[in-house]
């Protein structure tokens, strides 16, 4: 069980660190575009993602476990993965967002099942990160994500992206 939570913690401490870094990313081109609304909702959902990573420092350190090692590597990614999509468009940002939030979501639903019988409020913490992960989910598609170029491919190989990160985080 505790090598089992160190897993968790270190692929939940490495994804939002690195929803951080790509709405830190995106804010960034936003900004120097002149795109203020678009910097500002992405600012606001990186806050937002800021209080999780909060959250997991806590943890990692309360339960004495190392971040992954691959940290250095998340940041750079997840911060060329930010520019990238804004780079490519608002529409693009969004289908990022909701493809980051589709499998972070599923994570943390799935790890709120594995924990339910063993740590409510570990579980209960999981079910509330993942309808705040919902709701940017949501929020992309209203702001049209689906309208990205390339909508298929690019949330596919995030999403895949985001699969590998979480298997190699658990290990590493």
């Amino acid at each position: 069980m505790r090598r089992r939570l160190e897993e968790m913690l270190r692929v939940d401490h490495a994804g939002e660190l690195a929803a951080v870094q790509i709405y830190r990313a995106q804010k960034d081109v936003f900004r120097a575009a002149g795109r203020t609304d678009m910097a500002d909702d992405m600012a606001r959902m990186e806050g937002e993602e800021q209080v999780h990573l909060d959250r997991f420092n806590t943890l990692l350190t309360e339960h004495q476990t190392r971040p992954t090692l691959m940290t250095p590597l998340w940041r750079i990614a997840a911060y060329g993965l930010g520019v990238g999509t804004a780079l490519l468009g608002e529409k693009a940002a969004h289908a990022c967002t909701e493809a980051v939030e589709t499998v972070i979501a599923e994570h943390y639903a799935d790890q709120a099942d594995e924990w339910e019988g063993r740590d409510a409020d570990l579980a209960q913490q999981f079910r509330e990160y993942r309808d705040d992960e919902l709701r940017h989910h949501d929020h992309a598609v209203k702001q049209g994500a689906h309208e990205a170029p390339g909508y298929e491919v690019l949330t596919a190989v995030i999403k895949a992206g985001c699969r590998v990160a979480i298997k190699v985080s658990e290990k590493i």
